[in-house]
């Protein structure tokens, strides 16, 4: 496994439980838009620069999960006409839960009370929707065990570990919503669509 350094075990020490990472992640971290170009920094460069964007935020918080005991598991969620989302996902007495960074209030930390994975996903279907306020969750992939990239040293490389969303990205995807349910371009209202940004700038 890939060895963080003393300062930043001591603050990873501190996050012994999934609640506590989601709370670092919502208050520490700050929303990484990529003011400078596309990033995909790995936890020790999210914990030295204190800001993250969703798959980064997944990253770190897959790290912090495998500190407590977990295995390192991400979880792409694919959109139409939006992007993607990345969760770290984790289970508890039979039922999943998700950690999550983002810049939408409704995208982010899920209880571990979902029996099934598709279960969980469908509990951000709701809240995932794109600036022309269309519902655009459409399929998720199988979970991902990030010790297949233990040996590249993805928890704390001094450079992008790329590698890792681009496999989520040529993994095969289920299907959320079938036939007509899936071309429907459903649309949110006014209060979830402002509800859901109220903490955009994070």
């Amino acid at each position: 496994m890939n060895a963080f350094d003393r300062q930043e075990r001591a603050i990873l020490r501190t996050l012994n439980t999934p609640e506590k990472i989601q709370r670092f992640m919502d208050r520490a971290l700050l929303y990484n838009k990529e003011p400078d170009g596309p990033r995909c920094r790995s936890p020790r460069l999210v914990l030295r620069d204190r800001t993250a964007h969703c798959m980064e935020g997944a990253l770190f918080a897959a790290a912090a999960l495998r500190l407590l005991g977990y295995p390192p598991l991400l979880l792409d969620l694919e959109a139409v006409r939006d992007d993607d989302h990345v969760l770290a996902i984790y289970r508890q007495s039979g039922c999943w839960g998700a950690l999550a960074k983002s810049n939408y209030s409704g995208l982010r930390y899920r209880e571990p009370v979902y029996r099934s994975l598709r279960e969980l996903v469908m509990s951000y279907f709701e809240h995932y929707f794109n600036l022309e306020r269309e519902k655009t969750l459409r399929k998720y992939s199988r979970p991902v065990n990030l010790r297949r990239f233990d040996a590249r040293g993805w928890m704390t490389r001094e450079d992008d570990p790329w590698e890792i969303p681009e496999y989520l990205c040529t993994i095969a995807h289920t299907p959320l919503l079938a036939g007509r349910a899936a071309r429907v371009r459903r649309r949110v209202d006014d209060r979830l669509f402002a509800a859901g940004q109220v903490d955009s700038r994070h």
